[in-house]
């Protein structure tokens, strides 16, 4: 085989390879707690051959200062613009199945802020389009992060 070629064009031979009319398979702004295991059986599909999932957790420090509290608030509109997000990554990508959560409210230290996932017919796909979907999240769902410090700061951040 000459080339490389990161993300193959679904063939008319391998019907497997080819996305499902609807990726989409679960998309979520929540204030109850994320569930790994909900994001994972979502994005399940017998003829992908890779699945990436990344998750986000609440960390005890920022900015080499001491994360006391931390909560996340969204705008009216985040939901819809989470789903514009992940149908452009559905579009750019062989996608067969994608999902996303976000939490909001108040969160502790090692909480779930964070889980998506992808599943690709191949692994490096799967990769490249679960890493275009949680960088397009936090750079354009209007979701916004509050911390409070050790010390008495806090801080408002685009999560």
């Amino acid at each position: 085989m000459s080339g490389t070629n990161h993300h193959p064009s679904p063939r008319p031979d391998h019907p497997g390879e080819q996305g499902t009319a609807d990726p989409i398979r679960l998309l979520g702004i929540r204030d109850t707690p994320l569930s790994v295991d909900e994001v994972f059986t979502a994005v399940g599909d017998a003829a992908s051959g890779g699945t990436a999932l990344f998750v986000g957790t609440v960390r005890s420090h920022d900015g080499g200062s001491d994360v006391d509290g931390l909560g996340y608030s969204a705008h009216p509109t985040a939901e819809a613009e989470l789903r514009r997000v992940a149908e452009k990554v559905a579009a750019d990508f062989p996608v067969r199945a994608l999902a996303a959560v976000h939490r909001v409210g108040d969160l502790r230290i090692g909480d779930l802020a964070v889980v998506v996932a992808v599943s690709c017919a191949h692994r490096g796909e799967a990769f490249e389009a679960c890493r275009r979907l949680i960088d397009d999240l936090k750079h354009e769902v209007p979701i916004w992060k509050h911390q409070t410090f050790s010390d008495g700061t806090e801080e408002w951040v685009g999560a």
